[in-house]
C-alpha cells in the first residue's frame, strides 16, 4: 500500500500539470489498488477536517477537456465541508491567477449513512451546484465576477475513495475518476468571500 501510494504521488508531481496523463493504465492500476487496499471512512475521527482544504486535479480518466489536468491551467477544486461549500476553479497558472478564471460554486454535505450499521466506508458526498461563470480578483471588499444561477437538473455526488495529507482518489457520477494533490500554499478561505 505504502509503496503504491509514494509511485504515484511521483507519477503526479512529475514533469508539468498533465504529465501524469501519459502515465493512465500505471495511474489507474496504482488508484485502483490504493482504493482497495486502503479506502478512507469520512465518518471516522479526523476525516472531514482532512478533506478541507485546496486540491489540484493531476489526473483524470476523462475526455472532458474542464476534467482533465493540462499545463497551460490549474484546476482546483476547493472544498470546505465545515462551511458546507465547495468550489471548482479553472484559472491560469503563476502570476496570472490573480486575474481570475472559471468557477462553478456547490454546496456539499456528507451523505447520510443508510443506518444499517454497515461495514461499508461511508464516501459520498452530495453536490448541489448553486452558480457559475467568471470569478475575477476582489477590489477592496468586492469581487469582480460575472456569474449565474445553475438548474442543476440530476443528482450529483463524489465519492471520495482514498484521502491522506497529500491525495485524495474519489470518483464522479459519471464514473470518472480524479487524483488530486494538496495545495498547501492556498488556502481555503481566500476562495470564499465571507459568505
Amino acid at each position: 500500500m505504502l509503496k503504491a501510494r509514494e509511485e504515484l504521488l511521483v507519477l503526479l508531481r512529475r514533469g508539468a500539470r498533465g504529465e501524469a496523463q501519459r502515465q493512465g493504465p500505471r495511474v489507474r492500476e496504482l488508484i485502483l489498488e490504493l482504493e482497495r487496499t486502503s479506502p478512507v471512512d469520512l465518518v471516522a475521527p479526523g476525516a472531514l477536517e482532512l478533506l478541507e482544504g485546496v486540491w489540484e486535479l493531476r489526473w483524470s480518466s476523462s475526455s472532458q477537456p474542464y476534467l482533465q489536468a493540462v499545463p497551460w491551467l490549474e484546476n482546483l477544486q476547493i472544498l470546505a465541508p465545515s462551511r458546507g461549500r465547495a468550489l471548482n476553479l479553472l484559472r491560469p497558472p503563476g502570476q496570472l491567477a490573480g486575474l481570475g478564471g472559471i468557477a462553478v460554486e456547490a454546496s456539499i454535505q456528507l451523505e447520510s449513512s443508510p443506518g444499517d450499521n454497515s461495514s461499508t466506508p461511508q464516501q459520498r458526498v452530495q453536490v448541489r451546484f448553486q452558480r457559475g461563470g467568471w470569478r475575477g480578483p476582489l477590489l477592496g471588499t468586492t469581487r469582480l465576477q460575472l456569474q449565474r444561477e445553475v438548474q442543476q437538473s440530476f443528482p450529483a455526488w463524489l465519492d471520495i475513495t482514498v484521502l491522506t495529507e497529500e491525495l485524495r482518489l474519489c470518483r464522479g457520477n459519471a464514473g470518472t475518476i480524479f487524483a488530486l494533490l494538496r495545495r498547501p500554499d492556498l488556502a481555503v478561505a481566500d476562495f470564499f468571500d465571507n459568505q
